[in-house]
């Protein structure tokens, strides 16, 4: 059992809390163990399993205060993992490429859409946030696992793209595969050169009494629907179970 803070292994999971760390070691790491599980029913295979001792999650058991203090979760964690990181070619039908999307809760939540509603690849282009950073790997709530991510520039995506801006574009009517859709900022939007790369624009439709303007993630959820719910086949959503009871 693991009983200082010293221990290398733990050391480890503290330098994957950060960028640098991660880039440099080419793994992420999971807590807790709802993402435990779908790591393991994704197939994957954790480098590192470490759990509070007693827990029988398995793996490395560390004192529970000491697992704790090395947790990103005020609560702890019974579980933390290490996996490796995965970057796939850019591929179809359905791409949806991020441009400046710092706010890794906002990456992590595309990424969730996009392994939920459409087959292709999550691009992270220029000052992304990490899709690998523990916040958004928490809000991919495991998609992370499922959905291929991709680095490159817009020129890298295929056509025909389409520019989703807040104000401006075109009406959002039927999308269908093939498809690019590109999406920047919440405050900034995308740059006009992004935008002169894609052969349309659209904008979402909002109430005149509403807000005014969508959060990111509501905006490519949108939109990412509107092409699933053309596609045959499909199931039903539905909602985990802390989403049911907040």
């Amino acid at each position: 059992m693991i009983t200082s803070p010293h221990n290398e292994k733990l050391k480890l999971v503290q330098r994957l809390h950060e960028r640098r760390g991660r880039e440099r070691e080419g793994l992420f790491v999971t807590e807790g163990e709802d993402l435990l599980e779908a790591g393991l029913a994704s197939g994957a295979e954790p480098r590192l399993l470490l759990s509070a001792a007693g827990s029988g999650i398995g793996g490395l058991e560390v004192e529970p205060e000491l697992l704790a203090r090395f947790s990103t979760l005020g609560s702890g964690t019974r579980a933390i993992a290490a996996w490796e990181q995965r970057w796939e070619p850019i591929e179809g039908p359905v791409c949806v490429y991020l441009h400046g999307v710092g706010d890794p809760a906002n990456v992590g939540a595309v990424v969730r859409s996009a392994h939920a509603l459409v087959e292709g690849t999550v691009v992270l282009g220029p000052d992304c946030a990490d899709p690998f950073s523990p916040k958004a790997v928490r809000a991919s709530m495991g998609s992370v696992f499922g959905q291929p991510l991709a680095r490159g520039t817009v020129d890298d995506t295929p056509t025909p793209r389409l520019a989703l801006l807040a104000h401006g574009g075109g009406r959002l009517g039927e999308l269908d595969p093939p498809l690019t859709i590109c999406l920047g900022a919440e405050r900034e939007g995308l740059p006009q050169e992004v935008v002169d790369a894609c052969q349309n624009t659209a904008t979402i439709a909002l109430r005149d009494a509403g807000a005014e303007s969508l959060n990111l993630a509501a905006a490519a959820a949108i939109v990412l629907q509107g092409i699933s719910s053309r596609a045959p086949g499909g199931r039903p959503a539905s909602t985990s179970e802390g989403e049911r009871h907040g």
